[in-house]
Formats: structure tokens, C-alpha cells, sequence
């Protein structure tokens, strides 16, 4: 365990072609964003679980919207972090850069990241249930607690996955590849207890690549990955952008 990143990482990285970065809800926590689990008020009474699923949205979709309203007002008033920005950075220095994230923030978009592939969806997105049509959130109207679609009528939800529903296929097929196909993994910030994601770590361990680990204490990956790297993804992240500078600067 070490707060500076190794010799061997910095070498990997500057002559890697491909960065897959695997992010959770730590990086989030420190832009501020909470897990809305034991909040004050009215949500205190309700666990994620309780509001986040299908069975919950078609009993009282009322609810389940304006549960997800305090949710997007707690969201927009935060920022994307120096993790989030280093991870930005880090496109400038490796060929090709890919962030799989279980977040729902949109905070790695928001930071500049270009390929962001979203296991979780988006909170800033919205489709309708019966015709599929997208929904921004400039066109969410809560009509009586629950916006209704602009074509067809039906009820709007939130682009999230909520507990029971599978992941996206496009996105989950696209963030296979960018792990199978990376010389160098980050996971960053995540438990890595909730799966079917959890397993991207060690795929990407299978298929070669060098696995590093960031975050503020160790997780039930820590014992199978090369590095494992301790503390705040906005300290540490910034921290390796610097070495893998000043090494690219040294070989000129």
C-alpha cells in the first residue's frame, strides 16, 4: 500500500496504448455527492431499495419522482473533482482512454471525459415506458407529481437501473471490451461487492493488464490486483498525472 504511485505503474502507463479507468461511488463522495442512504426528513424512512425499483415506480411513481427531484437539486449543486479532472488529463498523455463508471452523476461528462460508458445510466437522462422516447431533463414536467412523454403520453422514469433490471447491453458489451482490451486498469473508488460490474477488476487482471487500485482503504479486491494505491482519488489521481508529466518529460 503507498499514497505515490510506483516505478513499474509510470513505466506501464507511458507505454500504454489503452487506459481503462472503473469508477464507483468514491470518486462521487468527494465532489460531495451523498448515497442518499439514512438522510434526514422524509427520505430517513425509506431505503434505496424501497424506492429505486419497478414494482415501486408503477405502485406510486409520485414518490419515486420526487424522491429522484431531491436527488437531481443534491446533484447539480456539486462539482467535478480533481479525480474526475486528472482523469481528463490523463487523455493527453495515454492513446486511448475509457471511463466504465457505476455512477449516475453524469460528473465524468461534466469533467470533459470523452469516452464514458454509464453502467448504471444517467440521472440527467429520462425515457418514457411505452414508446421509449428520451426525455432531457429541461423537458421532465412533474403534471400531478409524474411527467408524462411529449409523444405519446406515458408515463416518463428516470434513465437509471433500478434494483431487479439487468444493465444496459450496449454499454455493459462496450465496457467488456475497453477491460479486455486494456494494458493498464484503475479501479477507482468502488467497494467492489456489487456485481455484475464488480467482476471488471479481474477480467481485466485475466486478460493482462495492469490492475491499480485506488482508493481510501482496502476492499475485497485489494489482495488480487499489482498495485494498490491508498487514500483520496482527487489527491492521488492528480498526484499520478504529475509523475507520468515530468517521466514523459525526462525521455525527451
Amino acid at each position: 500500500m503507498s499514497i505515490h504511485p510506483s516505478a513499474e505503474l509510470i513505466r506501464r502507463l507511458s507505454c500504454a496504448r489503452r487506459l481503462t479507468v472503473f469508477t464507483g461511488a468514491g470518486i462521487s463522495a468527494e465532489s460531495g455527492v451523498p448515497t442518499f442512504r439514512g438522510k434526514e426528513g422524509i427520505w430517513s424512512k425509506f431505503r434505496p431499495e424501497e424506492l429505486a425499483t419497478m414494482e415501486a415506480f408503477l405502485r406510486n411513481p409520485a414518490l419515486v419522482w420526487e424522491w429522484y427531484t431531491y436527488r437531481r437539486s443534491i446533484i447539480s449543486n456539486v462539482q467535478p473533482n480533481a479525480g474526475h479532472r486528472a482523469l481528463v488529463e490523463l487523455e493527453q498523455l495515454v492513446p486511448e482512454v475509457a471511463v466504465v463508471t457505476q455512477n449516475i452523476d453524469n460528473l465524468h461528462r461534466r469533467a470533459g471525459s470523452t469516452v464514458v460508458y454509464e453502467l448504471h445510466g444517467n440521472i440527467e437522462r429520462n425515457y418514457c415506458l411505452d414508446c421509449g422516447q428520451p426525455h432531457a431533463s429541461a423537458e421532465v414536467v412533474l403534471d400531478g407529481g409524474v411527467p408524462h412523454c411529449l409523444k405519446c403520453g406515458g408515463k416518463v422514469r428516470p434513465d437509471v437501473v433500478w434494483f431487479g433490471e439487468m444493465l444496459p447491453e450496449e454499454e455493459w458489451d462496450a465496457a467488456v471490451r475497453a477491460t479486455t482490451s486494456a494494458d493498464v486498469f484503475f479501479s477507482v473508488g468502488t467497494s467492489g461487492v456489487v456485481y455484475t460490474a464488480a467482476s471488471l477488476p479481474q477480467v481485466a487482471g485475466r486478460s493482462g493488464a495492469y490492475v491499480v487500485e485506488i482508493n481510501t482503504e482496502p476492499t475485497a479486491l485489494t489482495p488480487f490486483i499489482a498495485e494498490f494505491l491508498q487514500g483520496p482519488s482527487g489527491d492521488l489521481l492528480p498526484r499520478l498525472v504529475r509523475a507520468l508529466r515530468a517521466h514523459a518529460a525526462g525521455e525527451r
